[in-house]
């Protein structure tokens, strides 16, 4: 068994849930194959990183290919080295041709296929979000309709929040996370809170447009360590008192496209990195 990794961090209940199998059918893995690498705790625990989910996926997709369980297990460890950045940045270009083009059904394949190979962290910082934004590029260029950036919208958003299943779950820190008052867009959020979750953080998600009253009212009733709020396209400007109030009484963050150092100074926030991976990772170190 190993030490325990920074990447190691959480426990087979939480790897079964993210990969829709059961903890028993797992240990059998780990224990007639060497599918997983779990490392253990002082207190006798095992822990799984990204990698064991990632050869898990993998092991899933060779089964649904027809694979016997041995020789899919082989490829799943024969696959642990794959190049994540280049692999999926590849993928966002075979994705966003899917979404232009209307192909539901291609477009979920390569989030499938992307899914069984690569770490959540991966598929979002060099998938779903590239995609997306280049999207939203083409649409601002007038190279893409709004019913190409709506469809790519819905289906992507579709996709994270199936994987954000039960990520209020645990004992680890809570996250409250919302888009402020006239604010739509909350796919980086998700794209956050997936991260966070990745990390060992609970989140609560409340979705887009939200007053920052319920902010207020659900922080003092939940009590979270980190309430976190999205600026993507509006610039705050309307809520400032509010959420200078609101700093006051809970340790804010403010992240998005739109939000600035003059808005987190003015309300007592901290200013989230605008990748919504990094800026996890940045959060939990500190």
């Amino acid at each position: 068994m190993r030490r325990v990794p920074a990447q190691a961090r959480f426990r087979i209940g939480e790897l079964a849930r993210r990969t829709g199998t059961s903890p028993e059918l797992l240990r059998a893995w780990e224990r007639r194959y060497g599918l997983l690498e779990p490392a253990r705790t002082q207190g006798g625990f095992r822990l799984y990183s990204d990698e064991d989910e990632r050869r898990v996926r993998a092991m899933q997709g060779e089964l649904e290919r027809g694979a016997a369980a041995a020789q899919a297990a082989e490829r799943a460890l024969a696959g642990a080295a794959v190049p994540e950045e280049a692999g999926a940045a590849d993928d966002a270009d075979s994705l966003v041709e899917a979404l232009l083009a209307f192909d539901e059904g291609r477009a979920q394949a390569i989030f499938d296929r992307a899914l069984a190979v690569y770490s959540v962290d991966a598929v979002l910082g060099r998938l779903a979000l590239p995609a997306l934004r280049s999207v939203g590029e083409r649409w601002s260029a007038g190279e893409a309709t709004v019913a190409q950036e709506h469809f790519a919208s819905t289906l992507l958003r579709g996709r994270l929040l199936g994987l954000a299943r039960g990520w209020g779950a645990g004992t680890g820190p809570r996250a409250l996370l919302a888009c402020p008052p006239g604010e739509q867009h909350d796919l980086g959020l998700i794209a956050f809170g997936l991260a966070l979750r990745g990390r060992g953080w609970r989140v609560v998600f409340l979705g887009p447009d939200t007053p920052v009253a319920t902010v207020a009212e659900e922080a003092a009733r939940l009590r979270p360590e980190l309430v976190v709020l999205a600026f993507a396209r509006t610039d705050g400007d309307g809520v400032i008192a509010e959420l200078a109030e609101l700093g006051r009484s809970v340790r804010l963050a403010v992240g998005g496209g739109a939000a600035t150092r003059e808005l987190a100074d003015a309300v007592g926030a901290v200013l989230l990195e605008p990748d919504p991976v990094a800026a996890a990772e940045a959060l939990t170190a500190h």
